[in-house]
């Protein structure tokens, strides 16, 4: 074995949280994981609203990302992208989708799983307008996920964009936001000897269908 793979097998991390129980949880995941991400927020956690978000492409091939989330609306996950990325081509062909929270430094995580869709487009704007200024204009500068040959390329463009619109830059008609329907979301707490918390909560119907775990 080379030094690296030792170096790998040699790290590790001791999980000291009380157990979690049952009663612990509400019986709403929407609630249980806005008390979570308070609680990241409260912790100091780096970009609490930061997340995996894996799509599959046409073929089945995996690929994941970083997105933010940014918002909570009557029970479904939402976050903004551009939709010619590679990402929004992904979900054109297949809807299923699922969101990972790493809040490691608070020994936990939240699994998501379901379905996307489209925004309302006033929510879009809503959003698109709350942004910074340099955001919008960004939103008009990068064709995201297609082939740039330098990073002077992509400056040339954002204040070409600048010049353009100012300081009222519009939504682009190519920029909007996905709703995650979820059917399932996992809560992930860390545990001494290995022995982790996980819970399950499964939609059936309009109620959640609570299950622990194996760790």
């Amino acid at each position: 074995m080379n030094d690296f793979n030792q170096s790998l097998q040699d790290l590790r991390e001791s999980y000291d949280r009380k157990p979690l129980r049952r009663s612990h949880l509400s019986p709403d995941p929407f609630v249980q994981f806005e008390h979570w991400m308070q609680e990241a927020v409260d912790g100091g956690v780096y970009d609490p609203n930061a997340c995996s978000l894996a799509t599959v492409d046409q073929s089945g091939a995996p690929t994941a990302r970083a997105v933010l989330l940014k918002g909570l609306e009557n029970g479904k996950f939402v976050f903004y992208s551009n939709y010619n990325s590679r990402k929004a081509g992904h979900l054109l062909s297949n809807p299923k989708v699922s969101m990972h929270f790493p809040w490691f430094s608070m020994q936990r995580q939240v699994a998501v799983h379901g379905e996307v869709s489209k925004v309302e487009d006033s929510l879009a704007e809503e959003y698109f307008q709350s942004r910074p200024l340099l955001s919008r204009i960004g939103a008009w500068a990068s064709e995201q996920s297609k082939p740039l040959d330098s990073r002077e390329t992509l400056e040339k463009s954002f204040l070409k964009a600048q010049e353009m619109y100012g300081e009222h830059p519009p939504r682009p008609p190519h920029w909007g936001g996905y709703y995650l329907h979820p059917h399932t979301i996992e809560f992930w707490q860390g545990g001494p000897n290995r022995l982790h918390d996980r819970f399950l909560y499964q939609r059936s119907e309009e109620l959640w269908k609570i299950t622990r775990l194996n760790p």
